[in-house]
């Protein structure tokens, strides 16, 4: 028995293991923590987004295209703010000295008067601005 006792070390000798060893567990967390990390950051930084598809639209969202608009009451509107034609003619000009080439868009209401949708394209002839499209919408079928 002697021969027994002899090859066993000496901690096995001091009887049942009354604590866990706990860097297994430590590890695991850590990783599950770095993965929590990376994935709450990963989905703060953007939102994946389905856009409806039109078929022959403008797109305004590059900043050089200014959108001129002309309301059922016949107020005209650049970017969406309200401006008389004389701010227009000016703002247009200001941006064609800086930009010469940008597009422009015009909606015009349905309702409104023919007569301002015309002075607001007189202006935009006057600055010989070429990329000028005007905004429809489509027919319901």
């Amino acid at each position: 028995m002697a021969s027994v006792r002899a090859s066993m070390d000496d901690d096995e000798m001091d009887g049942p293991v009354d604590g866990i060893n706990i860097t297994p567990l430590v590890d695991v967390l850590m990783v599950v923590l770095v993965m929590f990390i990376l994935t709450a950051t990963a989905q703060v930084a953007g939102i994946q987004v389905d856009l409806p598809k039109a078929s022959a639209s403008v797109s305004l969202s590059e900043p050089k295209t200014k959108a001129v608009s002309v309301n059922n009451d016949g107020q005209v509107f650049l970017d969406a703010y309200p401006v008389t034609l004389q701010e227009l003619e000016d703002r247009l000009r200001t941006e064609k000295a800086t930009n010469p080439d940008f597009p422009v868009v015009l909606r015009g209401d349905a309702a409104v008067q023919y007569q301002k949708v015309v002075e607001v394209l007189d202006i935009l002839r006057r600055l010989e601005l070429a990329q000028v499209g005007l905004v429809t919408g489509k027919p319901k079928n």
